[in-house]
């Protein structure tokens, strides 16, 4: 880590630095940053397919481990024993059908230049491998190096797509059969699928203008393609009996695909266009009058194929799908014609008409499994609770949605266990981490099986946030979460402290949230409203769980930054609050947050008082000509007008954000002698794979608001 002080503090500033006091726990604050932040996170959860049992990962202090649970009792078994806090990511976990074996990746996706993150600096380097390791205990195995596994029902081979051709290993071995692929085709191949039986994989054949779905048999060998055309064809799905497969068809690329020339353009010696490729209107005239999308089912065994359902001519409703199912008898997929993004049903055989809305009501269908039969669709929602998440079930076939969750608590990623007896989820609260919890497949409240909450957990210290809905300048409203200190006593003028979630495609709930920054995220809004402050967490517009017109809501990012409007009427609120003190107002986000705590500083100094700004885009595009929108949208435009102190915190292999944005911003900040602090943490990513740092930088924005909040006079 690299810390430094760019400028001498104000004299004000200087004294009350010399008074603060190292992060822990004075008369006010009840419990530390580590303790909220010391549960063991789960996430990552699976069910097999034909006996009772689970497993997930679990993030514990920066200890990433794999844990299984079975039935009868569920209690939580640690089969990986990995101890350091060394930035080793552990992801893509995959279960055999009958639970007895589990693949997942160790080490974090490589970058555009296939550097693999390598946070701890280890001098050899870093890798990314697929292990493996059985539920029955013993020592896990290194497969081999790869990402992103494909485990076969049985559980005895994984494939991986390495450049364009499909690997395979064998789990037992732990070795590829590196010499060559297992199979070759003309073009690439991509997105292997299992057939059930485990003898089978379909695949996509990419061809540049059009592509095939492919299905390679390994006992013949032999590779058959399925109703081949001039089309697109992607997502191959398998029927429960292993004989047909489903997949979405589109248009293809006319006259030369993505490599060749445009269409309506006949190209010449040299690639160059002849005069037909002004002429206008050609591309749009290929389509008019055409449906744009389809979903075939086609016979693995003959390859012939034929169309089930297709979308309405000019119909931009149903243009885009995805997350192809096949449950029972049914099609499943997830699309948004309205407001909302809900899952439909349609018949595989073809014979009903319109898709069928399975996910009905004023929310969004998140996350979803099917039981082991294919009769029943279970899904997270935010419908009739729009600020949380519960989990609801429904026939594939069709008919009525019924809530198994409700109250106060955050349900999502619904696994349904082999028996149908019950639902493993993951379950959270206002004052209750995410946990692993099981739910009866009848309704009911969530039995928490892990983890076990550490004994200093401040559960009953933490606060319940509350809604508050406001509107901003030009009338859009939009929602937060108010933390309120438990100690606020009547006419007392608190510092304030908002937080900006990133994505921007993300929502703030009430309670601990599903994505892991964010979980601790929330765990220091409570920490902050612990400490003394008024906490209120924006959802501002472009985020989701407010339908597709907020997600959607016109100006975002480059084209005006309108979403900075909501910051802005969030910070005015809080200064008509009696508690708050409207000279202490600070902002703290990453990513997309980082955004707005720049644009807050830049623009409204006069507002935010000071900022935390994590891994911020500061410049949208590439243009610094004044007239340009997307300077006129970024935070550096308004430089001139930045007054308010700002500490930045950036880790330099960031995959997301390009570290060039807080380089360029520092030498901003120092050419217009605006106070500055920096952390810089070389080699980590986006949000950091090692967990000290975490505790380093969310104890230097602790400290900095400190110093530059509380530590700021009351004003009258």
């Amino acid at each position: 880590m690299f810390r430094t002080h760019l400028r001498q503090l104000p004299a004000l500033f200087s004294i009350v630095s010399l008074v603060c006091v190292a992060p822990g726990l004075s008369a006010q604050n009840r419990f530390t940053i580590e303790q909220v932040l010391s549960p063991g996170y789960p996430f990552e959860l699976v069910a097999a397919k034909k006996a009772d049992r689970i497993a997930w990962i679990q993030y514990e202090r920066g200890m990433r481990n794999v844990y299984t649970a079975a039935a009868p009792d569920f209690e939580p078994v640690r089969l990986t024993f990995y101890q350091d806090d060394h930035g080793r990511d552990l992801t893509d976990l995959r279960i055999s059908d009958d639970g007895s074996t589990l693949v997942f990746v160790r080490g974090h996706r490589p970058n555009r230049d296939g550097w693999i993150a390598n946070p701890s600096r280890d001098p050899t380097g870093a890798e990314r491998a697929v292990w493996t390791v059985s539920t029955d205990g013993g020592a896990p195995h290194r497969i081999a190096e790869a990402g992103n596994p494909v485990l076969s029902p049985d559980g005895r081979w994984v494939l991986h797509v390495k450049g364009d051709e499909i690997h395979r290993a064998r789990v037992s071995s732990g070795t590829w059969d590196d010499a060559s692929p297992l199979f070759k085709v003309f073009a690439g191949s991509r997105s292997p699928v299992w057939s059930p039986d485990s003898r089978k994989i379909a695949f996509v054949s990419d061809r540049s203008d059009h592509s095939y779905i492919g299905v390679y048999d390994m006992e013949t060998p032999r590779i058959r393609y399925l109703a081949p055309g001039v089309d697109f064809d992607a997502a191959p799905v398998w029927s429960p009996d292993g004989n047909h497969i489903a997949f979405i068809r589109r248009p293809g690329l006319p006259f030369g695909g993505r490599r060749g020339p445009a269409f309506g353009r006949n190209a010449r010696p040299g690639g160059r266009p002849a005069a037909e490729e002004s002429r206008p209107g050609l591309v749009e005239s290929a389509f008019a009058g055409g449906y744009t999308l389809s979903i075939w089912v086609a016979d693995a065994r003959t390859g012939e194929g034929h169309e089930i359902w297709h979308n309405e001519p000019g119909d931009s409703a149903f243009a885009r799908i995805r997350s192809l199912m096949w449950a029972g008898d049914n099609i499943l997929f997830l699309a948004e014609p309205g407001n909302w993004r809900h899952y439909y049903s349609i018949l595989a055989s073809g014979h009903r008409g319109d898709p069928v809305e399975l996910t009905p009501g004023e929310g969004i269908a998140e996350h979803v499994g099917v039981s082991a039969d294919g009769a029943l669709l279970y899904y997270s929602t935010n419908v009739g609770d729009i600020h949380r998440r519960h989990i609801w079930k429904v026939p594939t076939s069709g008919g009525r949605a019924v809530q198994l969750t409700r109250g106060d608590g955050i349900e999502t990623y619904p696994a349904a266990l082999a028996s149908g007896n019950q639902v493993a989820i993951l379950s959270a609260g206002a004052t209750q981490p995410q946990s692993v919890a099981l739910v009866p497949s009848t309704g009911g409240a969530p039995r928490v099986v892990a983890p076990e909450l550490p004994s200093d957990f401040p559960t009953d210290d933490q606060v319940v946030p509350e809604n508050v809905t406001l509107t901003a300048a030009d009338s859009v409203e939009f929602w937060n979460q108010l933390f309120l200190p438990r100690d606020l006593k009547r006419s007392e003028r608190r510092p304030a402290v908002i937080f900006i979630h990133g994505g921007s495609r993300r929502q703030m709930l009430l309670g601990y949230h599903y994505m892991h920054f964010y979980h601790m995220a929330y765990a220091l809004n409570q920490y902050f409203a612990n400490k003394g402050y008024v906490v209120l967490s924006v959802n501002y517009r472009s985020g989701i769980g407010y339908g597709k017109e907020f997600r959607n809501a016109p100006g975002r990012g480059r084209e005006g930054n309108t979403e900075y409007q909501d910051i802005l009427a969030a910070g005015k609120y809080l200064q008509t609050r009696s508690d708050v003190d409207p000279e202490r107002i600070g902002l703290w986000g990453l990513s997309y947050g980082g955004i707005l705590t720049a644009q807050g500083l830049a623009r409204n100094s006069d507002v935010f008082a000071a900022g935390v700004d994590m891994a911020g885009i500061h410049l949208w595009g590439n243009s610094i000509d004044p007239d340009e929108l997307s300077y006129q949208s970024s935070a550096i435009s308004a430089i001139d007008k930045w007054t308010s102190p700002v500490l930045l915190i950036h880790g330099d292999d960031d995959r997301n954000v390009a570290f060039s944005q807080t380089v360029g911003l520092v030498q901003l900040l120092r050419a217009h002698d605006v106070y500055h602090e920096l952390i810089v943490f070389p080699d980590d990513v986006h949000d950091f794979l090692i967990f000290d740092r975490f505790l380093k930088s969310f104890n230097a924005a602790d400290d900095f608001f400190e110093r530059f909040l509380k530590g700021k006079a009351v004003s009258d």
